[in-house]
């Protein structure tokens, strides 16, 4: 298959993808409620209880490699209150939740050692309680909880519907035209991390990355609309999205510039500041290689099918067309690192830094992500809690990506030597 060809499969891929992620999701009215969760460790089992306002279906099935235990439920409204953490002796070693895709919500939890899951229990309010969904979990050997994991049928045929879903609703009018009045104008995608069931790291304050990463996204599009710009999100609401699709929704919209968006975490609570990551299949250094690891395992978190997955075709488009844009990802990274210096701190030590992330990896979209700062420390999320640090960050990279389009005189220098005069 020649090159073209793949890149217009890809691109159309992309705007189904948009189509599905973009789509404003409105929850019935009859939604239930998760009102709580908690946990019960027990001698000869763990027992996790979700309760919720109403009776509904729900699927439990197991996934190894990492060992998880997944509990697929109609979309709900969440309404947690500090819900009950593990306290490592049973079974469940951490647990998260959120929307996997309009209509379906889903618990993934994290196993300290192999269990087999019980079929829930739906038992009725009593005790001032509302309805529970009970599922326990008894101790297994690995072999055993190997043999009884793996994808059910029907899951599988659900995913399968939803992505010819997504293609019989791609957004015909939204992609760049020549056509258009707008075909002139460039074509930003923003991309606000994690989201739905993968929450990304937790602030030292408590709140969630994908919350903070949303907001942020948020704003820095209204910032770029108004400069003219066409701007598109990957997500716009509190939902899940696999990391490719992020990838095929930039190349769907033909985008000029892919900006991903995410907050970091570090063991050391003294490290702080923003940095800015482009592409390279080996990495800066260690850490720039664990983070882009992380990051890599979004997918995992949120419970997605990854069987059958073959990564050769994206490999062979790297190879034949990435080059310049990997040059291009890079002069734009070294402008907004000087543009947020302005507002923001910065990592002191090589603020612009490259691994392999998932979602730099479309091959003819200049892309970078940029680590807003560390959740893990203090002084970083205070600071990302407040309107006028989220402002004045969209407004600096606003101003990057105006740079880094300004048309280019003969014989002068470029954006980034203008700047740092």
């Amino acid at each position: 298959m020649r090159l073209p060809v793949i890149l217009s499969v890809f691109a159309a891929l992309g705007l189904a993808s948009a189509a599905l992620a973009q789509a404003p999701a409105k929850p019935p009215a009859s939604t239930p409620i998760v009102l709580n969760a908690r946990i019960g460790e027990h001698e000869d089992r763990t027992r996790f209880v979700i309760e919720v306002s109403d009776p509904m279906d729900v699927r439990v099935f197991t996934l190894s490699n990492p060992d998880r235990v997944v509990i697929d439920m109609p979309e709900v409204l969440w309404r947690l209150s500090g819900p009950q953490k593990p306290n490592g002796t049973g079974a469940v070693k951490s647990y998260r939740y959120g929307l996997y895709r309009p209509g379906d919500s889903r618990f993934v939890i994290d196993l300290n050692s192999p269990a087999t899951a019980s079929q829930p229990m739906i038992l009725p309010p009593e005790g001032g309680y509302g309805y529970r969904v009970v599922v326990d979990l008894f101790p297994a050997s690995q072999g055993k909880f190997d043999s009884s994991s793996g994808w059910p049928a029907d899951v599988k045929a659900k995913d399968s519907e939803a992505e010819i879903l997504a293609s019989l609703t791609a957004p015909q009018t939204t992609a760049p035209s020549a056509v258009t009045p707008t075909h002139a104008k460039k074509v930003i995608v923003i991309d606000p991390g994690h989201g739905g069931v993968d929450s990304g790291t937790t602030a030292v304050s408590g709140y969630f990355e994908k919350d903070l990463v949303l907001d942020e996204g948020q704003r820095l599009a209204r910032v770029l609309r108004a400069r003219g710009y066409v701007v598109h999100m990957t997500r716009d609401s509190d939902i899940f999205i696999p990391l490719k699709e992020r990838v095929n929704i930039s190349r769907g919209y033909g985008a000029d510039l892919f900006i991903s968006l995410h907050a970091d975490s570090n063991p050391d609570p003294g490290v702080s500041g923003a940095s800015i990551y482009t592409l390279s299949e080996h990495g800066s250094d260690a850490a720039a290689a664990a983070l882009a690891k992380r990051e890599n395992q979004s997918d995992i978190i949120a419970g997605v099918d990854l069987t059958g997955q073959d990564d050769s075709v994206s490999h062979i488009l790297i190879d034949l067309a990435q080059r310049d844009t990997i040059n291009r990802s890079v002069r734009f990274a070294e402008t907004a690192v000087v543009q947020l210096t302005d507002v923001t701190d910065i990592l002191p030590r090589e603020p612009h830094r490259s691994a392999g992330f998932v979602v730099l990896k479309a091959p003819d979209v200049p892309a970078v992500l940029i680590e807003l700062g560390y959740l893990s420390n203090a002084q970083d999320c205070a600071q990302m809690e407040t309107d006028r640090w989220r402002d004045r960050t969209a407004n600096a990279i606003a101003a990057a990506v105006d740079r880094h389009f300004a048309p280019k005189v003969p014989g002068s220098p470029g954006p980034l030597a203008q700047t740092a005069e």
